[in-house]
């Protein structure tokens, strides 16, 4: 019985990595691992079922759960309360000392789709968080030194770990590549749970890319367990659960019922949602085609279904319905580009205030104030509306399932859209960075999954572009790779090695035949 790291070990990270620390993720690995592959292998099982036709429903085996009017979540955490302005990032050092000073109430410590899994950014990244709540964290740029604002409230952090399907391969315990997952929550609870009781919070995290009720009860199971072995006492953590995946949309209040004890919410993860919806239902021809990506918005039918039910069924079991991510990246040097895009935020998260959200993300400090300020306008003084119980919605499985009502076009702008934003953040996720500046968009890996997904949907279901009449094929999209690559290389800074291998990985996720559950499985396997 052993933990073995097969990474190098850069100063401090023996801070990080000490033995009674490998003892405590390496006992998690070996008690809950086996179900974690269990639970996968059911994925796969579903996955198969879909595509031979299937369809989903309600459970009918946990309505009792959803007909039971008396559950509820334990009441918001210390925290947790008031979470009207959230904003997300990588753990970088930079971007923790900017996410904790940008006057979000809450910011997502990400180590998933933000985030490059290098070993250098997974372990510093753990050094960073436990810095920033010693308040010893500070990083210099030239002239330019950024540290925490003195005597001020800084954002609650809570952890974003990696989805139950990525393995963290740097590090094995008795000869197996451990549990991304496990690793990272393992060593922030381990190193910072009693720093964050300490400060009168408590250890939080988001819990990515859950597909059904069973997840949530194997992450409940590893929060009883990991409590019990420092001695925290049952129910310190809370967790909010990012309902990402179609499959997750029917089985929410089982999410919230398993993990009540623990739990914070829920989150409408919009991007991955998107993708989620390609992925399971990519070879069902019209019925599940979406149109281009830029065209579906969140007043499509199925994504307003998707929102309502996330508010409907939180506020009902007394948790926080947190909302989307505002992506947009202020550009200082255009105001037109800044006043549109302002507009489309400002109206993105009136419409979530008073739909009933309690909160909201944003991915750069200078959407706070926006943000903020309409959640003002509906919540005033109140910390949150979880009394606004939306008993006026009423969703059924059809109106979840109603892709086909989606308004929009696929063209052959959105086609090379696809193609050059893929490979863009491809590229800078190879190099290193989980999260990308693109045409005033700050993507995550949730991005580029949306548009190498469509790209290999519309190859395999015979679609032709609206503005050219052309089929979209393999040797279509070869050719326009070829073309948008052009144009990039004649950008500052570009990288041909980098690009040529993000090249190859796009097509890999893109083209092949065979469907890659997740890019982010063969992109890990490129990294040193």
């Amino acid at each position: 019985m052993s933990v073995e790291i097969k990474a190098p070990m850069h100063e401090g990270f023996d801070e990080i990595l000490t033995p009674k620390a490998l003892e405590f993720v390496a006992t998690l690995h070996r008690e809950f691992n086996p179900e974690r592959k269990r639970l996968l292998r059911l994925r796969q099982e579903r996955q198969a079922e879909l595509s031979a036709g299937g369809t989903l429903r309600f459970l009918p085996e946990t309505e009792h759960i959803r007909n039971d009017p008396d559950w509820r979540v334990a009441p918001p955490a210390p925290g947790l309360v008031d979470r009207r302005v959230e904003i997300t990032g990588p753990v970088d050092r930079k971007m923790t000392i900017n996410a904790l000073n940008s006057g979000a109430k809450v910011w997502l410590a990400d180590f998933e789709d933000a985030n490059t899994p290098t070993w250098e950014n997974t372990i510093r990244g753990q050094i960073n968080l436990r810095d920033a709540l010693d308040r010893t964290i500070d990083f210099s740029i030239g002239e330019k030194r950024y540290a925490l604002k003195p005597d001020e409230e800084l954002a609650t952090i809570v952890v974003r770990p990696r989805g139950w399907h990525l393995p963290e391969k740097h590090v094995l315990v008795d000869g197996e590549e451990i549990s991304g997952s496990l690793f990272d929550f393992g060593l922030y609870f381990f190193h910072c749970a009693k720093r964050q009781i300490d400060k009168g919070k408590g250890p939080y995290f988001y819990l990515p890319k859950l597909e059904s009720h069973l997840e949530a009860r194997l992450w409940n199971d590893v929060f009883v367990r990991a409590q019990e072995l420092l001695g925290i006492p049952r129910g310190t953590i809370r967790a909010t659960v990012l309902i990402e995946t179609i499959t997750a949309a029917f089985e929410m209040e089982e999410i919230l019922y398993e993990l009540r004890e623990h739990s914070a919410g829920l989150n409408a993860g919009r991007w991955d949602y998107l993708f989620s919806v390609i992925k399971k239902f990519r070879t069902r021809g019209r019925e599940f085609l979406l149109p281009e990506r830029n065209a579906v918005t969140m007043t499509a039918p199925f994504m307003r279904a998707y929102t309502e039910l996330l508010v409907r069924t939180c506020h009902k079991r007394g948790a926080h319905a947190i909302g989307g991510m505002a992506a947009f990246i202020p550009n200082r040097r255009d105001p037109e580009i800044n006043r549109v895009a302002l507009e489309k935020v400002r109206a993105d998260k009136q419409r979530e205030s008073n739909d009933g959200f309690d909160g909201s993300w944003v991915a750069h400090p200078d959407l706070v104030p926006v943000c903020r300020e309409v959640f003002d306008q509906v919540l005033g003084d109140r910390p949150n509306q979880l009394d606004r119980l939306r008993e006026d919605v009423s969703v059924t499985a059809e109106d979840l399932l109603a892709v086909s009502k989606t308004p929009g076009q696929i063209t052959e702008a959105g086609l090379r859209n696809n193609v050059d934003v893929g490979i863009r953040y491809l590229a800078a996720w190879m190099g290193g960075q989980g999260a990308a500046a693109i045409h005033n968009l700050m993507e995550d890996a949730a991005t580029a999954e949306i548009c190498r997904s469509q790209v290999w949907q519309w190859i395999h279901n015979d679609v032709d572009l609206a503005d050219t009449g052309e089929r979209v094929t393999r040797e279509l999209v070869e050719r326009v790779i070829e073309e948008e690559l052009a144009k990039i290389a004649q950008e500052p800074g570009y990288d041909a090695d980098l690009y040529a291998k993000a090249t190859e990985l796009f097509k890999e996720v893109a083209l092949d035949d065979d469907f890659v559950e997740f890019l982010t499985l063969p992109a890990y396997a490129r990294l040193p």
